[in-house]
């Protein structure tokens, strides 16, 4: 048996501190593994419906074999592994801005870091995933190249976001810069811990030829009852035929 709590790592960072815990839920009869940056709880294991939703709903609008798909947030590791469940899937890159997030996986404090870290379609990046969208040589650092999907769980929402900065990124602008990563008809995919945001979706309007909204909700055994996340899919225009 686990023990009740154990906090497994801890370190600052430019961002504050942030640390690595798992404790026993006995409702759940299970671990809940949890990531807080300084007494923000940015990610656990209890919730993870709408990360996977993230992966489902973004790979569902893509067609064809061979995808090369980009993740902007590791965290926990969820949408990443719904990723790579897919057989479609040629390349996954996934880029975390905590170089200590990506070291938990590497070596298996996480639950899912074995199978990320041994598939060999998987490549984990560090680095400023918005910094990296507004450049013209884009998400991989090791070519410039197009992706089929890009999907993102960084922020809390695009109106709550973990730094100031990030703002820009879900306006026009920023997501016009993005867009350019995208191949002819690419899906890009947004977690959001919000309700659907109408001006958000104005936004993706601007860019974007079809856009949506899914409402994700799951059970909630901390407040009983259900909880819900939102996941936004947008494509970016086909070539004409």
């Amino acid at each position: 048996m686990s023990a009740r709590f154990e906090e497994l790592d801890w370190r600052p960072t430019p961002m504050g501190v942030i640390s690595l815990r798992r404790r026993r839920d006995p409702s759940l009869g299970t671990d809940v593994f949890e990531i807080k940056l300084d007494d923000e709880f940015l990610m656990s294991s209890m919730w993870t419906a709408g990360e996977i939703a993230l992966a489902e709903f973004g790979l569902a609008q893509v067609p064809g074999d061979h995808l090369d798909v980009a993740v902007g947030g590791l965290g926990l590791g969820h949408t990443a592994q719904a990723v790579l469940a897919h057989s479609r899937v040629r390349s996954l890159v996934v880029v975390e801005a905590l170089a200590e997030v990506i070291e938990w996986h590497q070596r298996r404090l996480l639950p899912l870091g074995e199978q990320l870290t041994s598939d060999p379609r998987c490549h984990l990046v560090q680095g400023d995933f918005f910094a990296l969208a507004g450049t013209a040589s884009g998400l991989d650092p090791q070519q410039a190249r197009r992706f089929d999907a890009i999907l993102v769980d960084i922020d809390h929402s695009p109106r709550h976001t973990l730094n100031p900065t990030h703002a820009s990124f879900y306006r026009p602008d920023g997501l016009s810069r993005l867009a350019k990563h995208l191949h002819p008809g690419g899906v890009f995919g947004l977690w959001s811990n919000d309700p659907p945001d109408d001006d958000f979706h104005a936004a993706l309007t601007k860019v974007f030829t079809e856009t949506a909204s899914h409402v994700v909700t799951f059970p909630n055994p901390v407040q009983g009852g259900e909880s819900a996340n939102t996941v936004y899919i947008a494509r970016t225009p086909s070539l004409p035929m």
